[in-house]
Formats: C-alpha cells, structure tokens, sequence
C-alpha cells in the first residue's frame, strides 16, 4: 500500500512539473546583434565564398582539418567559413572560448591559409 502511495506522489508531482514545463511560451531567437553586423557589408558571409579553384580548395582543406579533430562539438565542426585569396573568415557559434581558439589555430596551419578572421561566437 505505501509503495502504491509513493508512486501515485510521483506521478502527481511529475504530472505537475510537466504541466508546468509545457505551458511555458518559448523564447522567440533573436539574432538582432548579429544580423545587423551583416547589413554593413563589411563582414563576409557565405554567399562570399569564391569560386576561384584555388579559393575552393583552401576552403575545402580548412574544413576537413576541423572536421578532422574529433575532440571539436558539432557546433564547430559547423562552422560557416569563407576563404578567398588565403583569408579565411571564421563565422557561426561554438561551445567555448576554448574551442573558439582551437578552431582559429586549426584554420591557421592549413596549408596556403596567410590569415585568420576569426568572428566564432560562444553560444550561451
């Protein structure tokens, strides 16, 4: 009987939280910050990219090396980057200041890389 009480308590106390989880309205994503560092033009995006061979290879080589490094999260593996006559620009969120750094220090010892623009955020 007591074990029958202790269970009904739990599933009550769980109905409760659940309830109170899902009525929670989501936050909508607001990328304001962000976006607008993109309107100026000033900052390359994807849509950037170049279509010199060369330019694509150097771009292709620098996203092999991140994906190469199993210890990066998935945010850094996906990283967006751009790479146009050895300027590699690094855009997109990763999950640590450290990782932010690794990734910059991967990009720069590809090959054919002169610089690093790094622009990685920290997700929160």
């Amino acid at each position: 009987m007591k074990k029958s009480l202790k269970l009904l308590g739990a599933i009550a106390a769980l109905s409760v939280f659940s309830a109170g989880a899902w009525a929670q309205e989501p936050k909508p994503a607001d990328n304001t910050a962000v976006n607008s560092r993109d309107k100026s033009g000033e900052s390359m995006t994807p849509v950037d990219q170049s279509n010199a061979k060369a330019d694509i290879q150097l771009a292709a080589d620098v996203r092999s090396a991140i994906v190469k490094d199993k210890a990066l999260s998935l945010k850094a593996h996906n990283v967006k980057l751009v790479a146009m006559n050895g300027v590699v620009v690094l855009r997109g969120p990763v999950a640590s200041d450290d990782e932010k750094k690794r990734v910059a220090d991967i990009a720069t010892g590809v090959t054919g890389v002169s610089r690093v623009d790094n622009q990685l955020d920290i997700a929160h």
